[in-house]
């Protein structure tokens, strides 16, 4: 089973520059690769994979003669990702891929192979670069894949190590009713589960907008190119790295919680990328951060032997329910207790939504019986 170690890393300036070097290479190779890959099929309707990109390379290092100064396999693998981009792209699992701009928040390369990480001595060994301090704060065993080593706009440094233990995944537990939780995502609360718990949505990135504007108008306030600018600029990318980080252990600590407590997890399947066409809601969708939720719900289900359960994103789970299945037609967004006209029961909207995403997920299982659905409104 493969895993991925982040660790920290302290190069020096050196190394530093090194790092920077192999990045500013490997995104030209990038957007040279792409380029020809379009050229190519416009041209002659000929598609170029990542062993005719390869050919290519000892032309292009004897044209650009800095590009013998970063690691080979590095470049290698940078087509291998152009290829991978083009393959999803075709699948229509991603959008057509992009040219890589030097502005983005996160820069990276990879290291296929040939580093070392050296555990006992706090370090790792990098082709090209050398022995880069590493605070190695987990072990692990196995055999090592890929390193990609990134850095922030913050001027942080990080190395992602993917293992191969050598392990099988483990196969799902069984479920059932009781061993099954229904998740209902949300804005005002964050999550509302089958049990009637609810996780009210920290909005981390809303609590932190009075003082993002403020550090946003220094930085307009400075002249473009000056120092002064620039650690204005810092400032920013440090508060917004705060921001992520706050979210992201917010969402790790929920989604283990929920996975270690349960055998079966039932959610709604969501178009995210729909919802924030919506300008009005697209900044509250974002800092909920419901796409990251669902992810990390994913493989932690896989690691630990847990179901992920997900139901049809057009299934009527809060305008039905839950003890009739009556549909109610005239529900509508600012609704957040409704009664229903069959069985009059009154229903919290949210804790109705994830008690029908669970039924309608262990329906999907033949685990329950199936609603008779009486009269709608």
């Amino acid at each position: 089973m493969l895993k991925a170690y982040k660790y920290r890393m302290y190069p020096n300036k050196e190394q530093v520059k090194q790092i920077w070097q192999h990045i500013g290479t490997c995104r030209f190779l990038y957007n040279w690769s792409l380029e020809q890959k379009i050229k190519a099929y416009q041209s002659e309707n000929k598609s170029l994979n990542m062993y005719d990109l390869n050919m290519m390379l000892p032309e292009l290092k004897k044209e650009f003669v800095w590009m013998k100064e970063t690691n080979a396999q590095s470049l290698q693998a940078v087509n291998r990702n152009v290829e991978t981009a083009f393959k999803y792209f075709f699948r229509k699992k991603a959008d057509f891929p992009k040219f890589k701009s030097k502005k983005n928040p996160v820069q990276s390369f990879q290291v296929p192979q040939s580093y070392d990480v050296l555990t006992g001595e706090n370090k790792v060994k990098l082709p090209k670069i050398g022995v880069v301090k590493t605070i190695l704060h987990r072990t692990f065993e196995g055999s090592l894949k890929t390193a990609t080593v990134s850095a922030t706009n913050t001027g942080k440094y990080y190395i992602s190590v993917l293992v191969d233990d050598g392990l099988k995944e483990p196969e799902p537990s069984p479920f059932n009713s009781k061993t099954t939780i229904g998740i209902d995502v949300g804005l005002t609360s964050f999550l509302v589960t089958s049990n009637g718990d609810k996780t009210d949505n920290p909005r981390y990135l809303k609590n932190a907008l009075a003082r993002l504007k403020h550090l946003q108008q220094l930085v307009a306030r400075k002249v473009k190119g000056s120092n002064n600018r620039h650690k204005a600029v810092c400032k920013v990318a440090v508060l917004h790295e705060q921001i992520a980080n706050q979210r992201s252990d917010f969402l790790h600590q929920h989604s283990y919680q929920y996975v270690s407590e349960n055998q079966a997890i039932a959610v709604e399947t969501l178009n995210v990328t729909g919802m924030l066409k919506n300008h009005c809601l697209a900044r509250s969708i974002s800092d909920v951060g419901w796409s990251e939720f669902f992810r990390q719900l994913e493989y932690k289900c896989t690691n630990y032997g847990k179901t992920l359960l997900k139901i049809g994103q057009f299934e009527p789970s809060s305008k039905m329910c839950s003890v009739c299945g009556t549909i109610n037609h005239d529900l509508t967004l600012k609704d957040r207790v409704w009664t229903c006209t069959s069985c009059s029961n009154t229903h919290d909207r949210d804790i109705n939504a994830a008690i029908n995403i669970k039924k309608m997920a262990l329906q999907g299982q033949n685990l329950l019986p199936s609603f008779r659905v009486g009269t709608t409104r």
